[in-house]
């Protein structure tokens, strides 16, 4: 393992990027070169508020590092991750990874040609509810998530599907590990001109349904994700890192014998799920430094951030195709 500090830098300091900016500063084998946003007042404030060097120049901070983190508003994806990748810095882009596959193919290309690594940010992937569940995953016939969240201003550039159940999207295809072969959507605009509540229903090759809603206009918050398989019923809140999965005792049901227990407790037994307290943020950065630095492989790949949004992609029309079919009603 290399002891030389990787030199990395944060572009776009919203909401996200400054928790970007936070952890980076702080974490070990990095130097946090500097913050770049376009918007001057912002990119003063982070600064000052972290403690962390600024750039004005994107250029100039590219020049300088071997790593960066793009969290810049979705339309910007392309031009920020290609700008860096072209130049060899090797890139962890927030999802979604483009706004269209078109794009996403182009930032594909800039990553393939240069050789630099591009990780996209499905942060889900390290939550620690999930990852301590993943060793029981025993392929799923059925799925369902929630994921909701009061209104705010931010993500509202894009439809939900792309903002939050995109993140759930993600962790079914990767969970699943099979081709979608059916998609069926519905969703409903309330406070902006794109669907803020979405419901999807996806079907995969040889069996398997997964039911997903997201909504930006809710009440309470909500981030869970249920399992039904044949060896039992796994239940995450992702919100919380907890979770349990409910199975069968072994060695208790026999093949063709009859069933003499009468309590579900004499027949099913709790395991409890819990991670490890880490910040999945932290757990996403330090996999992607661990990357860079070639000690281990990319953690979700550019193909499965395109894979995901081609999903959400094809949800999305189906949802605005629903709409036009209404109004002609």
């Amino acid at each position: 393992m290399s002891e030389e500090r990787l030199a990395v830098g944060v572009i776009g300091v919203g909401s996200l990027g400054f928790h970007h900016t936070r952890l980076l500063a702080a974490m070990d084998g990095v130097e946090l070169i500097g913050i770049h946003d376009i918007r001057a007042d912002r990119l003063a404030e982070v600064a000052d508020q972290l403690s962390v060097p600024s750039v004005s120049r994107l250029d100039d901070l590219l020049a300088r590092v071997k790593a960066c983190v793009v969290a810049v508003p979705t339309e910007a994806h392309e031009p920020v991750a290609r700008a860096a990748l072209d130049r060899g810095v090797s890139v962890l882009i927030e999802k979604p990874i483009a706004p269209t596959l078109a794009a996403a193919d182009r930032i594909l290309s800039s990553a393939s040609a240069s050789g630099a690594l591009l990780q996209i940010g499905h942060v889900e992937r390290f939550n620690g509810a999930l990852r301590a569940c993943e060793a029981f995953i025993d392929e799923p016939l059925y799925v369902e998530t929630h994921r909701l969240a009061p209104f705010g201003p931010r993500g509202t550039d894009v439809a939900v599907v792309l903002d939050l159940m995109i993140h759930d999207l993600d962790l079914v295809l990767s969970l699943m590990k099979r081709d979608v072969t059916s998609v069926a959507a519905v969703g409903v605009p309330v406070l902006t001109p794109s669907p803020d509540i979405a419901n999807a229903r996806l079907e995969f090759e040889g069996g398997g349904v997964a039911n997903l809603t997201a909504s930006r206009v809710s009440l309470e918050r909500m981030r869970k994700i249920r399992f039904f398989q044949r060896s039992g019923y796994i239940s995450l809140d992702l919100a919380a890192g907890t979770g349990a999965y409910l199975r069968v005792k072994q060695g208790l049901i026999e093949p063709g014998q009859p069933l003499h227990a009468t309590r579900l407790e004499d027949i099913v037994e709790r395991v409890a799920l819990h991670g490890d307290g880490k910040e999945p943020l932290r757990a996403e950065l330090e996999r992607f430094v661990s990357s860079v630095r070639g000690e281990t492989p990319i953690a979700v790949t550019g193909e499965e951030g395109r894979r995901a949004l081609a999903v959400a992609l094809e949800i999305v029309n189906r949802i605005e195709a629903n709409v036009a079919d209404r109004s002609l009603a």
